[in-house]
């Protein structure tokens, strides 16, 4: 299969997932296919496979500066993965929003902007969501629990 086939499917695989997200949050077909481990491992699938099967990097790449980073991004299949690692991430942050929200007890209605931004500009999305927690319930940490007052 091809690197653009791969893209177009992941790419527009991972759009019903966020649509659920928007509309039927916490409805349990949004359980069973976002909140679970399929999307992330069907990703991480076509993410290790445009690894291998894609050439290796040219010399100087790597992380060490933007420069090292350009040059591991002038094959198209590693760019193809760092798109699918751009749509697992940016899925999973939209997806803990709604967990969270729900556990924090933020109205949904509120959250869709945040969703749209992290699927659209992922970590500006990241951002409002955590601003808007901050500003409706003062919680400045990202515990997976609730906060609990001492008495």
């Amino acid at each position: 299969m091809s690197a653009d086939a791969i893209f177009l499917i992941c790419n527009y695989g991972v759009l019903p997932a966020w649509l659920l997200l928007v509309v039927l949050p916490h409805h349990k077909t949004t359980q069973l296919v976002v909140h679970a481990i399929w999307i992330p491992c069907l990703l991480a699938i076509a993410y290790i496979w445009a690894f291998a099967t894609g050439p290796t990097a040219a010399e100087g790449a790597g992380f060490g500066s933007l420069q090292g980073v350009m040059l591991l991004f002038q094959s198209p299949m590693a760019v193809l993965a760092g798109w699918v690692h751009y749509l697992a991430f940016d899925l999973f942050v939209g997806a803990w929003q709604v967990r969270d929200a729900k556990r924090q007890g933020i109205h949904h209605g509120l959250v869709i902007p945040c969703l749209v931004a992290t699927l659209m500009l992922g970590p500006i999305g990241l951002m409002m969501y955590a601003l808007l927690r901050l500003a409706l319930k003062r919680v400045t940490t990202l515990n997976e629990q609730p906060e609990v007052s001492s008495a």
